[in-house]
Parts: C-alpha cells; structure tokens; sequence
C-alpha cells in the first residue's frame, strides 16, 4: 500500500509517453496552410510579370481573398452592362514569394485554389503549370518539380483574365476571390478529393457506410499498403473502425473500398443536420503515410413520381432560391 502513491506518477509519465509517441507517429503527415497572407497585386499588364525576377516592388501588397472588380466605377459603359453588375473587369496578375523548409524536400507540395474568376494561368519560378478558364472551379497543381528550399526564395505568379465581356448573367467579381492552400503529403497519400462515401441501407437500427478512397504512391517503388478507416460522432467519440485487407501498391492511383456498419445512427435532416467525421489512414510498411478527414450525414432519400421527395423515409417539401456565389466567405 504505501507504494501506491508511487505508482500514480509513473502512470502518468507512461500515459504521457505513449502519447508522444503517438503524436510522433502522425505528425507532419499532411499538412494543409492558408497561403491567403503577402500577395502582390497589379492591373498593369506585363508579358514577364510570371518571371521569378521580375521586379515588383510597386505593386501593392493584400491578403486574399480579393475581387479589383468591387473596387472599380459603376457605370453603364462598363463592358459587363447592368446585368453582369456594370463594374470594370480586365486583366490582373498577382505574385506571392515564399520559403519552403528543407524538412520537405521528402514531401509532395500542391498549391489548391478554391475558387479564381476566371481564365486563371499559373506559374511556379517561371515555370508554366496549367490554365483554369472555368471561374468557378476548385482547382490544384503540384509545385514539387520546380521548388526551391531553405533561403532560397520561390515566386508563385498567377494571371486573371476577366477582359471577355459580358460573361455573366450576375456579378462575378474579378481575381483570386477565395481562399488558396498550400498543401503538403507524403509520397504515398489519399489522392486530391480523393474519398468518396455513400450511406446504405440506412434504418432506424443501423445504417452501412461504404467508402471509396484513391491512394496514389508515388514514391517510384512497390509498398504494401492498407487503410484503417474510424468513424467518429459529433462529440468525438470512436463509434466503428475497419482495417482493409493490405494490397502491393505500385507507382500509380489505386481505388480501395471499405464498409462500416453504424448501429443506431444519427440521421442527417433539414432540422437536425448531423454529420460524422470519417478519419482514414493510411498505412505503409507498418507506418501511418497519410490521414484523411471527411465530413458526412447518414441519410436515406427516393423521389416518387406520384408522391415527390422523401428524406429518411418521411415527405419533404424542396424549397429552392436563386443563390449565388458569395466572392470571399471564409
């Protein structure tokens, strides 16, 4: 008895321990960052403003998201009339110079727009990765080819081209108008969007989630891999995990599915929008490669041509609104 006492402490430290390890085991795998901060910004055209030494010290400096359109001159001349909110669109370029650690020169990098209207080109230290015409479309390229790391500096440049007009029906804005990320994985990760999870033979009792996820190796060699998929409530408790069989992933996209069995779930409705958090890892040589996180509600739905929609086996009204995009909600 008089050991007790001695005993609580190293518990603890134990407890303690196992916890760093833990934390050890999973830190730095897939690391997400807004890049909204110390962007330059110009409407003054210029063929080399992608340059990585092209001299920008008289742009001005903002944080996005960011639209030039709302801050131009309403007028009825404006090429984008009345009905695409008579405001001034053109052309605009916007540069961002940036550090990447030596730490992740093992890592693969993305830079992920949510959102640019519209005709976005991007380039990376001069070098040239990708147009996206469409304005309303998330989009990514992956910068690691053409990084440079520690005190050498990286310039990202991006060109806006909203000079065609009219192209809207309603006001659009102009520019990167939401948030952009910097995203980095290990070379064996989930791929971008890359679960997809649908809900089955939902009742009452119990409901069957299946989940398809894509993992990409790229690491240039063949590693065993396998996924270990948790569900988790609202209140953060573990209520069903699966581990699937492990597969020899070679140098290339693998679709792997897995199903999980949920004993009386918590329906997602209109009045009790309800979701879950479906955390998979994935695990290589014996090690967590990547974690993936996915929101999702437990719901049953049909349409009936005589009866009309039914959510959860009960009848539901579709009330819709002519609701367009925000510009730059958070």
């Amino acid at each position: 008895m008089k050991q007790r006492p001695l005993l609580q402490p190293v518990l603890i430290i134990a407890i303690l321990v196992m916890a760093g390890l833990v934390a050890c085991s999973t830190k730095g795998l897939r690391e997400k960052t807004s890049f909204n901060t110390g962007w330059k910004f110009s409407l003054a055209g210029n063929d080399n403003a992608m340059s990585r030494d092209f001299d920008d010290s008289g742009w001005r400096m903002l944080d996005l998201p960011h639209d030039w359109s709302i801050e131009g001159e309403f007028s009825e001349s404006n090429p984008a009339t009345p009905g695409g909110g008579a405001l001034p669109g053109g052309t605009g370029w916007y540069r961002k110079t940036f550090r990447i650690e030596p730490s992740k020169k093992e890592k693969l990098i993305y830079i992920e727009f949510d959102g640019v209207y519209r005709n976005s080109e991007v380039w990376i230290n001069g070098n040239y990765l990708g147009k996206r015409p469409y304005g309303y479309s998330s989009f990514r390229y992956e910068l690691t080819p053409y990084l440079n790391y520690g005190d050498q500096m990286n310039v990202l440049a991006v060109k806006v081209d909203n000079s065609q007009q009219p192209n809207s029906r309603w006001y659009s804005g102009s520019g990167i108008y939401r948030n952009v990320w910097l995203v980095s994985t290990g070379k064996i990760a989930i791929d971008h969007w890359g679960t997809f999870i649908t809900s089955h033979e939902v009742k009452k009792e119990s409901a069957l989630l299946r989940i398809s996820v894509r993992v990409r190796n790229s690491s240039g060699s063949t590693a065993e891999t396998k996924l270990v998929t948790s569900l988790y409530d609202a209140g953060n408790r573990k209520i069903v995990s699966s581990v699937s069989p492990a597969i020899k992933l070679s140098d290339t996209v693998k679709t792997m599915t897995q199903e999980l069995k949920v004993t009386k779930p918590n329906l997602w409705s209109v009045d009790n929008p309800y979701l879950y958090r479906v955390v998979t890892e994935v695990v290589s040589g014996g090690r967590v490669a990547d974690r993936y996180e996915t929101l999702t509600g437990i719901r049953s739905f049909i349409f009936d041509s005589k009866q009309g929609f039914f959510l959860n086996g009960k009848p539901l009204k579709i009330l819709g609104v002519c609701n367009h995009h925000d510009l730059g909600t958070r």
